[in-house]
């Protein structure tokens, strides 16, 4: 029954919020709704700090041109410059100056290589904060890896036998010198071709002349893992000359 007015309802204040309902089908989902006179209100408001900081996509690499040098690996180089999909990805972007072998790069010859940037700036993050004055054993292995060595065999020798030190791999600089230069005369790069390890199919290579088996049973964590660099071929036949000479140094001949 309807009323005589006795209850009116009051005028509806215009910033009295009413209700709309939307919905598909039979749910409804109950909205806000201002009054007309003040929908400037309903504006999105800025998003908070947090949902604005978006992480922005990875920095792309950026090319160099890099001359190689006596002992230069593609591996290496790869190693050195953080090169996206490693030294394959280094040879795919420059075959044409390399040629279809992949192991042999000369000194001089000028390769495109793509440095991922936030890789070489962790690295010199990383040296920066390297403590002056290191003391204690984590502090001296810091010091170690920032060493720097010549690129040549004298360089190659020295390194090796520092992460040698560091592994527990007996050896001197003279026994390997000795052993080196009766295996390869100092080219990282010698192979051989026409023994009976090259007959079986896995040639002797590198300074210290390591057949891939035994390099890969053998290989020094830290180092590459391609045989013709310098300081993996070394550091991995003085742990097998260690495992079954006692070391390097007792290693006169072919082993």
């Amino acid at each position: 029954m309807a009323g005589r007015g006795k209850h009116r309802r009051p005028r509806t204040n215009p910033l009295t919020r009413g209700f709309i309902a939307a919905g598909t089908g039979g749910a409804a989902l109950t909205l806000p709704l201002l009054g007309a006179t003040h929908a400037s209100a309903a504006e999105p408001q800025s998003a908070p700090a947090a949902a604005q900081s978006v992480p922005q996509a990875a920095q792309p690499a950026k090319p160099l041109t890099y001359t190689v040098t006596k002992g230069d690996s593609l591996a290496r180089i790869a190693d050195k410059y953080d090169v996206p999909g490693g030294w394959k990805q280094l040879y795919k972007d420059n075959r044409a100056a390399v040629g279809d072998d992949p192991k042999l790069i000369h000194p001089g010859l000028k390769l495109t290589v793509k440095a991922t940037k936030t890789d070489a700036a962790k690295k010199t993050a990383t040296k920066s904060s390297a403590p002056a004055k290191p003391a204690g054993g984590v502090a001296q292995a810091t010091q170690a890896s920032a060493k720097t060595y010549a690129d040549n065999l004298d360089g190659w020798i020295r390194e090796a036998l520092d992460i040698m030190a560091q592994k527990g791999i007996p050896g001197s600089y003279d026994g390997i010198h000795r052993n080196i230069m009766r295996e390869s005369s100092g080219n990282p790069q010698a192979i051989n071709n026409w023994d009976s390890n090259a007959a079986k199919g896995t040639p002797s290579k590198g300074l210290l002349q390591t057949i891939d088996p035994t390099f890969q049973a053998y290989h020094v964590d830290g180092t590459s893992w391609d045989p013709y660099d310098p300081v993996a071929n070394i550091t991995a036949a003085c742990n097998y000359a260690a495992d079954r000479y006692g070391s390097i140094d007792n290693v006169n001949g072919p082993y």
